[in-house]
């Protein structure tokens, strides 16, 4: 799950994610969704990595919410890492009103399970070369 700023208002999307070499969420989004048009407004957004699905009660299984601000990521390497791990979007990759986005972590909240939640600095979550 993608949330972005609408109007002051969260709002929720579907998208694909691929790493870069640090990590970092990558986003390879149109220029007319509506998520896009959210972030042009304000780069704020969090993803959700959902991790419930083989749990027969899925408020016990893992989930991480990444907090972060969103830019455009127009390296090659970035784009050429996301079709790897998503090989049908080398069809719109392609596309001009496609781009590359990057969300650069603030924090993290993990739910590990039922009463096992804890705020994670970003530097706990990602390796950092610098």
């Amino acid at each position: 799950m993608f949330a972005t700023l609408a109007d002051g208002w969260p709002f929720g999307s579907v998208v694909l994610v691929a790493r870069d070499d640090r990590g970092w969420p990558l986003l390879l989004l149109s220029d007319l969704a509506e998520h896009t048009r959210n972030l042009r407004r304000s780069p704020r957004a969090s993803l959700l990595f959902d991790g419930t699905a083989d749990f027969a009660e899925p408020l016990a299984g893992p989930r991480l919410t990444l907090l972060g601000e969103v830019t455009e990521a127009p390296e090659a390497a970035g784009l050429q890492r996301y079709v790897a791990r998503h090989p049908a979007a080398a069809l719109w990759a392609g596309m001009a009103d496609f781009r590359l986005y990057r969300l650069a972590p603030a924090r993290a909240y993990l739910v590990a399970g039922f009463g096992r939640i804890v705020w994670i600095e970003v530097r706990e979550l990602f390796s950092f070369s610098d």
